[in-house]
């Protein structure tokens, strides 16, 4: 069952956002292994994101990526939200 993770962290600026991409593509995880969808919203100057991925196991991996980039940036981690997918519509 696909899970849909929710991330909002205190000082995930525009800027560093698209810093955190630009580390992901140089370290390979710019699409990682069972993310299906990515979805970054911008709110009051920050940046909140909302991902699918097929399982816990390939968000974990991920994380041993994300996570790192994401403190050498200075920005504040906290928990996601994680909760399985009941139901999805396109369009």
């Amino acid at each position: 069952m696909a899970l849909g993770v929710y991330f909002v962290h205190m000082g995930f600026t525009p800027d560093k956002y698209d810093e955190t991409i630009k580390k992901l593509d140089a370290a390979g995880q710019g699409s990682p292994k069972g993310r299906s969808s990515h979805f970054a919203l911008e709110s009051d100057g920050m940046i909140q994101v909302f991902d699918v991925w097929d399982s816990q196991e390939d968000f974990d991996a991920f994380g041993k990526t994300l996570v790192p980039i994401l403190t050498e940036l200075g920005v504040e981690l906290s928990a996601p939200s994680v909760a399985n997918i009941y139901n999805s519509i396109s369009g």
